[in-house]
């Protein structure tokens, strides 16, 4: 892998940041289809929209183009409504949609955004069971509110409450911060360091009372994305909340590692075997790949870290349009992403997500940001 490589791409998704824009106009991209370039949109950004913003913050960081910056501040600006929504997923929307846009640009109205968010958040913590609770408006099928959690609700979130807590010098956000990544290891993380998606607890003390997933083939399996949300959410654990959770990060790594010999593309659940019908998922492979390189740097002398976050992002290349000579699509379409292959939801997709972690990769390799942060 050369330079020159990593450059390209970086033009590609930059390219597509632009027609992406055009194309949704003041609307949130969702998931796209991979051969037109057409994006499913939604109004209010669900989960996913966050990811939105915050990739065109990494753009800027990319290619310093204003114009890029401005498109962050835009996307910010249309996440603060949703700083009161009952869904624990509001650490994706303003991590990413905000935060990340205030770390990579240093706007001030997102920074306004992002504390909008975390004091939305903290309002949500039950402290008797140590926990933000999936709510009731979380983006999932069944089993959401008051006494459902869920792995997914630990990367951005922890992050996000952190930050707050070092601007406001409020001591209360990185106490839920700490006590909701707590909790999850005890909920989500299995003793062998893989993870299980989703629990129900106690509400009163937190107690675990079942594990299942929302996603993921069974409970006893580990999708694929659980295990990725994971191990980012623990590498920002350790970098904001407390050095504390930096075992448990290297542990999910660990596991991972273990389980992906060779750094391709992994399946979209690891119990779910490999084969032409069984969707793989980049943007799975893109999250690890950027916990690997956060941990990389938190833990410098673990060089396979980076050796192995390089192998996924040469992999993931390879599903960058334009793939080769004669590919016509738009370039900087990331290739199947697969969303929800348990109720055959968009599984062979661009995901707006899996672009900003590709996306984060690659200016962190082609040294054009520090992420370690992010």
């Amino acid at each position: 892998m050369t330079d020159s490589r990593y450059a390209a791409a970086i033009d590609a998704l930059l390219e597509r940041i632009d027609s992406t824009a055009e194309q949704t106009s003041g609307k949130f991209p969702h998931y796209g289809d991979t051969e037109s370039g057409e994006w499913t949109t939604t109004a209010d950004g669900n989960w996913t929209g966050g990811f939105w913003g915050g990739l065109a913050a990494l753009g800027f960081a990319g290619s310093g183009e204003e114009c890029l910056s401005r498109l962050s501040g835009e996307i910010t600006e249309q996440i603060l409504p949703r700083q009161n929504s009952d869904t624990a997923f509001r650490g994706f929307l303003f991590w990413y949609g905000a935060a990340v846009n205030h770390l990579v640009t240093g706007s001030e109205e997102a920074a306004q955004t992002a504390l909008a968010g975390a004091r939305g958040l903290l309002t949500s913590f039950n402290d008797r069971a140590g926990i933000i609770p999936l709510g009731a408006d979380a983006e999932e099928a069944e089993a959401v509110g008051e006494g459902a959690a869920n792995i997914d609700a630990v990367p951005g979130t922890v992050a996000l409450l952190s930050w707050a807590s070092e601007q406001t010098g409020d001591p209360r956000f990185r106490h839920a911060a700490v006590r909701h990544a707590q909790r999850h290891i005890e909920l989500c993380v299995r003793a062998d360091g893989s993870v299980c998606q989703s629990a129900l607890f106690d509400t009163s003390n937190g107690a675990l009372l079942d594990r299942y997933t929302h996603k993921g083939l069974n409970a006893d399996s580990t999708w694929g994305r659980a295990q990725a949300w994971a191990m980012v959410a623990y590498a920002q654990a350790a970098q904001w909340a407390s050095p504390s959770f930096l075992p448990t990060a290297v542990r999910l790594a660990d596991w991972w590692l273990d389980r992906t010999p060779n750094a391709g593309i992994v399946s979209w659940d690891f119990a779910a075997g490999a084969g032409p019908d069984v969707p793989i998922d980049t943007s799975a492979t893109a999250i690890a790949a950027a916990a690997l390189l956060k941990l990389d740097r938190l833990v410098p002398e673990r060089t396979d870290f980076r050796a192995r976050a390089i192998a996924h992002v040469d992999a993931l290349l390879d599903h960058l349009t334009p793939t080769g000579s004669h590919d016509s699509r738009p370039a900087g379409i990331l290739t199947d992403g697969c969303f929800d292959k348990r109720r055959d939801f968009a599984t062979r997709n661009e995901l707006i997500w899996g672009d900003y972690f590709v996306l984060e990769c690659l200016i962190s390799l082609d040294n054009r940001f520090d992420t370690v942060r992010l």
